[in-house]
C-alpha cells in the first residue's frame, strides 16, 4: 500500500518526510528464509531466565583424560616437592657430626651430580649392647666392618669393595689388615690409610649407622633381594633372640629392615660355608642395588617422603644436605658392575690392585 504525499505547510516548513510501507509476502519468506531462520535461531547462545540478569549460561567443562594427565602430574611433583623438603631439613639436621680432622681430609671435587666424586662408605663392626655378634664389639676401639668405595657424578657410577682382610701398610702401624685402620685411628686414618693403599683421592665421607640402617630399609617398605644361597644367623637366630635370614639361590626374597642388615653382616654362611669376605662384599653391593631399585620403583615413589626423612639419618657425612641429594640422584644413573678388590689370603698382587683402581677411576 502506497501513502499519498501531503501538501507543503502553510509557515514555509519542510512537510514532513514521506514514507513508504511495503507488506511482505509470506509465501515468499517461508519458503526463501524460514528454513535459514529457524537455523540461526538454533546457533544463537540462549540466554537463562528468571532473574539473572540476562547472562549467558556457561556450560561445565567435560571430563577428559587431558586433564586427569595435569592434575596427576601437579600431584607427582607436589609429593616430589614434599619429598626433597623432608630430605633437606633431615640432612640439615645430621650435618656437622663429622669430626674436624676428617673434614679437614675430603673436599677437592665438583657438585655431585656432574662432577666426578670419590666417596668413601664406612660400615664399623661396634653393635650396641645385646646385638653383637661373633666378632663385633659394643665398646671401645672397633674395626671397619665394610670398606666401599663410589665414584659418582659426571657419568661415572662405579663402586669398588675392599676386602677387610687384606693386608695394607697402616701409616704409623705397620702392616696390618686394612679394617685395623678405623680401630687405630677411625675415619681419619681409614682415609689415609686408602688413599695411600690405592692412590685414590678420597672427596667424600659417608660412615653408616648399622642402628639407623633397618629403619632405612623399613621406610622402604622392605627391599627385594637375588643372589645366590645364604642361610645366616646372627646374634644366634631367632630361636635366641637374634635374626635368621634364608635367601634362595636364584629367587627374589623380600626383606625387612632387620633381615636386610643381618644379610649384610652375615659372615658365616650355613648354605656354603666355603665363602670368604669377598662373598661378603659382594653381597653387600647388591643390596645397595636392592636399595636403589626399590627406591626408584612405585612402591619406592609412595614412600617417597619417608625415605626421604630416615636416609640422612641412616649416614654420618661430611656433605651438606644439598650435595648429598646430588650424590644420590647421580647414583641413581646407570647400573655399575659389582668388583672386590682383595684375594682369600688377604694378600693383593700389584697387578690386581692396579687393574681395580684403573676400572675404578675410568669406568
Amino acid at each position: 500500500m502506497r501513502q499519498e504525499p501531503k501538501p507543503p505547510r502553510a509557515d514555509g516548513q519542510d512537510a514532513e518526510p514521506e514514507y513508504r510501507v511495503y507488506r511482505s509476502r509470506p509465501k515468499l519468506l517461508s519458503r526463501a528464509g524460514g528454513d535459514e531462520l529457524r537455523r540461526l535461531r538454533d546457533r544463537a547462545p540462549k540466554r537463562s531466565g528468571g532473574g539473572n540478569g540476562g547472562r549467558k549460561h556457561r556450560s561445565r567443562r567435560g571430563f577428559s583424560f587431558g586433564r586427569v594427565v595435569k592434575w596427576v602430574l601437579v600431584a607427582a611433583a607436589a609429593w616430589v616437592g614434599i619429598s626433597l623438603v623432608a630430605f633437606l631439613i633431615s640432612a640439615q639436621i645430621e650435618q656437622g657430626k663429622v669430626d674436624d680432622d676428617v673434614s679437614a681430609l675430603l673436599g677437592g671435587a665438583g657438585y655431585p651430580l656432574w662432577s666426578p666424586n670419590n666417596v668413601l662408605v664406612l660400615g664399623s663392626d661396634q653393635r650396641s649392647a645385646g646385638t653383637a655378634e661373633p666378632g663385633s664389639t659394643t665398646s671401645g676401639p672397633s674395626r671397619a666392618d665394610s670398606i666401599m668405595l663410589l665414584r659418582v657424578g659426571g657419568g661415572n657410577n662405579q663402586r669398588l669393595s675392599i676386602a677387610r682382610d687384606t693386608l695394607v701398610d697402616i701409616p704409623g702401624s705397620g702392616v696390618q689388615k686394612i679394617n685395623a685402620a678405623y680401630a687405630i685411628g677411625g675415619a681419619a686414618l681409614t682415609i689415609q690409610t686408602v688413599e695411600q693403599y690405592t692412590g685414590i683421592d678420597i672427596n667424600h665421607l659417608i660412615e653408616v649407622s648399622f642402628e639407623d640402617f633397618p629403619k632405612l630399609i623399613d621406610a622402604m617398605g622392605g627391599i627385594n633381594y637375588k643372589g645366590g644361597c645364604v642361610v645366616g644367623k646372627v646374634n644366634g637366630g631367632y630361636a635366641n633372640g637374634g635374626v635368621t635370614v634364608r635367601v634362595k639361590a636364584g629367587e627374589k626374597t623380600h626383606l625387612n629392615g632387620d633381615q636386610a642388615l643381618a644379610l649384610a653382616r652375615t659372615r658365616k654362611n650355613l648354605c656354603n660355608p666355603n665363602e670368604n669376605d669377598l662373598s661378603r662384599a659382594r653381597r653387600q653391593q647388591k643390596i645397595i642395588s636392592s636399595m636403589k631399585g626399590r627406591a626408584l620403583s612405585p612402591a619406592g615413589f609412595i614412600r617417597m617422603p619417608m625415605i626421604a626423612w630416615q636416609m640422612p639419618k641412616t649416614f654420618r657425612s661430611d656433605m651438606s644436605g644439598p650435595t648429598m641429594l646430588g650424590l644420590f640422584a647421580a647414583m641413581s644413573i646407570g647400573s655399575p658392575e659389582t668388583r672386590v678388590l682383595g684375594t682369600p689370603s688377604g694378600v693383593v698382587p700389584p697387578e690386581l690392585k692396579q687393574r681395580r683402581v684403573e676400572q675404578f677411576l675410568d669406568g
